[in-house]
């Protein structure tokens, strides 16, 4: 499990409120909180220190470096939260293969004795992505953040893959995309329209689904030899084989970048980490369930993928709920005398590749007036119901009981 710390770092101010300090990254962790809150902040981090990471074990960067601090700072401007270091930030996160801190300006890169590493893929989904789906040709846009154009390569490749159609999880639509006029069409029953005309909850999902499907597949492929854990063992062997081509004097400099490069290439994605902002973004509350469920199915595609969700929507948390809840049944029903018609009732309410064991998932609130977070608290591994975002719901009805209060002294 990795775990973050974070203090007085933007709007996290005191930080996690658990013993410790400590925030858990899970298979799946969800964010909840208003604007401002760190919702975001906390995500950004996460995937900055994970690629901070995965560069020091490929040995693109080496942990006392200089070089490596450098890195960090620019992976805090990539993601635009860099102006948030200040002289009293504290900062650790504790992976698999290093544990990496920053307090009193001084950064450090300290390696795990611990268990292997899997080399992940770390996809950040901004919300800014609706961006891409209302245009025809996204590639021609400007200005746009840093992980907007990262995630866009991504989009670029799956929307090319899957041009002939691929079914979406919602709305009963299919995608298709004509990549030689570079335009993407939705269609359904009698319509078909491009994707730059349609609903904006098509042209949030669409990138999402697609980057995340084409992502996912491209690491699940059986007995690939490439997809191995890296212990220390394998690490270290990769650390002197890079230091032994950097410091080979015979070699030229464009021949020692080429060997860098084969060597990386031997060590190839074995998980997902995928980072999603809002994926409920202008979605009817049934095709949030239904998109929720495909990004639970293609976490569970494979046991080192990771799902990091921020949002604002009470409904992922009831939907989480069902998750959680349908795979206890799950694991209780394929020991039951009559597994077969339960499981296909079961099915009726959520698919069984998208239940999620409750150790795996965790929700953390955001206070944003006192910069803090808190773990919500759960009944059996059942998510509370008494979190921020049904609290809001609660405020909803206690005015309207006030408004009728008014109307009876009319």
């Amino acid at each position: 499990m990795t775990r973050l710390k974070i203090r007085d770092f933007g709007p996290i101010l005191s930080g996690c409120t658990e013993e410790g300090g400590w925030i858990d990254i899970r298979k799946t962790t969800l964010f909840i909180g208003n604007q401002g809150s760190g919702k975001s902040t906390v995500a950004k981090l996460y995937s900055a220190l994970s690629w901070i990471e995965k560069a020091i074990v490929k040995g693109q960067i080496k942990p006392g470096d200089l070089k490596t601090y450098n890195r960090f700072l620019k992976q805090l401007n990539f993601q635009r939260i860099d102006s948030y270091i200040t002289e009293t930030t504290e900062i650790e996160y504790a992976g698999r293969a290093y544990h990496i801190s920053y307090k009193a300006g001084k950064f450090k890169a300290r390696k795990n004795d611990g268990n292997g590493y899997l080399l992940p893929k770390i996809m950040y989904v901004p919300a800014e992505r609706n961006f891409l789906g209302v245009v025809d040709r996204p590639d021609k846009l400007k200005n746009l953040p840093s992980p907007l154009y990262a995630f866009l390569d991504e989009y670029d490749h799956a929307r090319n893959l899957y041009s002939k159609g691929i079914d979406l999880p919602i709305g009963n639509a299919r995608f298709e995309y004509d990549s030689l006029n570079k335009i993407a069409h939705i269609s359904g029953g009698n319509y078909k329209l491009r994707l730059s005309e349609g609903s904006s909850g098509f042209q949030s999902t669409v990138p999402l689904y697609l980057v995340t499907r084409y992502l996912t597949e491209s690491l699940s492929r059986e007995n690939d030899p490439s997809i191995k854990t890296q212990s220390i063992e394998d690490q270290r062997k990769l650390a002197k084989e890079i230091e032994r081509i950097i410091n080979d004097t015979s070699l030229s400099e464009e021949v020692r970048q080429e060997y860098l490069r084969q060597l990386s290439a031997r060590y190839k994605p074995a998980c997902l980490i995928n980072i999603v902002e809002e994926p409920e973004q202008n979605l009817f509350p049934q095709s949030q369930r239904k998109l929720l469920n495909s990004l639970l199915e293609f976490t569970n595609a494979n046991d080192g993928n990771k799902l990091l969700i921020t949002t604002h929507s009470p409904y992922l948390i009831n939907y989480l709920s069902i998750a959680i809840q349908g795979a206890y049944l799950y694991n209780a029903i394929k020991n039951s005398k009559n597994s077969v018609e339960l499981t296909n009732k079961l099915e009726e309410i959520i698919p069984v590749k998208a239940v999620l064991n409750s150790k795996d998932a965790v929700i953390y609130q955001m206070d944003e007036e006192k910069g803090t977070i808190s773990r919500l608290a759960d009944f059996e591994g059942i998510p509370s119901d008494k979190n921020y975002l049904n609290q809001s719901i609660r405020e909803g009805n206690i005015l309207f009981d006030k408004l009728l209060e008014i109307e009876e002294e009319l």
